[in-house]
């Protein structure tokens, strides 16, 4: 553990940040009208998912509130007009620490054209088992919770996260998700911090899925036509089903609880870091290279944006992950033995930090 803030942290043992963790995702409870459809079964695994992404939305909100101080969620509950599901939208801006935050959760039913598939898992079309005949549509269910948090001060970093559950009608079902950040300036220490804790969190369940997580993240969030990456990853997972759902459902909700544990005590000791505008400029530069990952890349955005000529697709969610102000400067490069060249390098070179 890493002492970033809060007395005790340094001294906290491996064993009692994970208790923490699963009792935090047991407690994160709220009172919550559920838009999955009448017929899904109590127990079922859509519910089950709905619900935990609700109680980590409703948590992980309240907290960047408390820590903004001054900026609050505009939480927008929406519907998908005559089909089912819908979602709930909540996004800050014009905080005092963060310039812009959302955390979206989304329930959809609908059918995939076969691109769609192949934009939502590993594996692509053949994902489901069968052979699909030309321009035959997969119906399927899919909810999952997403955030992106932007914060004003270049020497706080970015973080994303997503869990998703997706099922097909043709009864295959798969878990897919992660954690990420993405600095603009390095401290080797909040990398321990933030890799750290999502290490605790896989071994809690398997010693083997962190490293196979933390090198897909490296994989999954590399701009090919930079040659780096988007930040310094984190965990990624997707087509996941080797487990039992409940299983899966449990680490997916340890992962969510974890965020907080995570992200705001990085947040908290820089949050009123002095910096010029050069480094601003250098913030607004690597939101550029955000911009270009998740309209190029990233497979949510993409399967979202395949998703709307459906009906089920809603664009203002698809593209909340966008910051507000990004920058692009001609052939920038950074100068030698500075702090912008030395975080260039973890870009270009993916290394470990746990």
């Amino acid at each position: 553990a890493v002492a970033l803030a809060g007395a005790g942290r340094g001294r906290e043992t491996k064993g009692r940040r994970s208790q923490k963790l699963l009792a935090r995702a047991v407690m994160d409870q709220v009172e919550f009208v559920s838009m999955c459809k009448d017929s899904d079964p109590s127990d079922s695994a859509r519910r089950k998912f709905e619900k935990i992404c609700a109680d980590a939305q409703e948590r992980i909100c309240r907290v960047i509130e408390e820590l903004d101080g001054k900026a609050k969620f505009n939480r927008e509950k929406y519907d998908r007009g005559e089909k089912p599901g819908g979602g709930i939208a909540c996004v800050l801006t014009g905080g005092d620490v963060f310039e812009k935050a959302g955390v979206n959760l989304s329930v959809v039913y609908g059918e995939m054209p076969q691109e769609a598939l192949a934009a939502a898992n590993e594996r692509g079309a053949d994902r489901i088992g069968l052979k699909l005949e030309p321009g035959q549509k997969v119906p399927f269910f899919a909810c999952g919770l997403s955030s992106v948090m932007h914060p004003k001060n270049p020497h706080c970093p970015t973080m994303h996260f997503n869990y998703r559950y997706f099922e097909t009608e043709f009864g295959v079902w798969w878990f897919g998700g992660g954690t990420d950040i993405t600095p603009a300036y390095l401290d080797e220490e909040d990398m321990k911090h933030f890799h750290g804790t999502y290490k605790i969190v896989c071994d809690t369940f398997d010693s083997a899925w962190y490293p196979k997580f933390k090198d897909n993240a490296d994989k999954y969030f590399y701009i090919p036509h930079r040659g780096e990456t988007r930040g310094l990853g984190g965990i990624f997972f997707d087509d996941f089903n080797t487990e039992s759902a409940e299983r899966h459902m449990d680490f997916s909700s340890m992962c969510l609880a974890a965020v907080t544990e995570a992200y705001v005590p990085i947040i908290r000791k820089h949050k009123d870091d002095a910096f010029t505008q050069q480094q601003k400029d250098w913030q607004q530069m690597r939101r550029g290279r955000y911009v270009e990952f998740n309209l190029v890349y990233d497979r949510g955005t993409i399967f979202g944006l395949k998703m709307l000529s459906s009906g089920v697709g809603r664009l203002e969610s698809i593209l909340m992950s966008l910051p507000e102000n990004a920058r692009w400067q001609y052939n920038h490069q950074p100068v030698m033995g500075t702090e912008e060249e030395k975080i260039m390098q973890c870009f270009k070179k993916a290394r470990d930090w746990v």
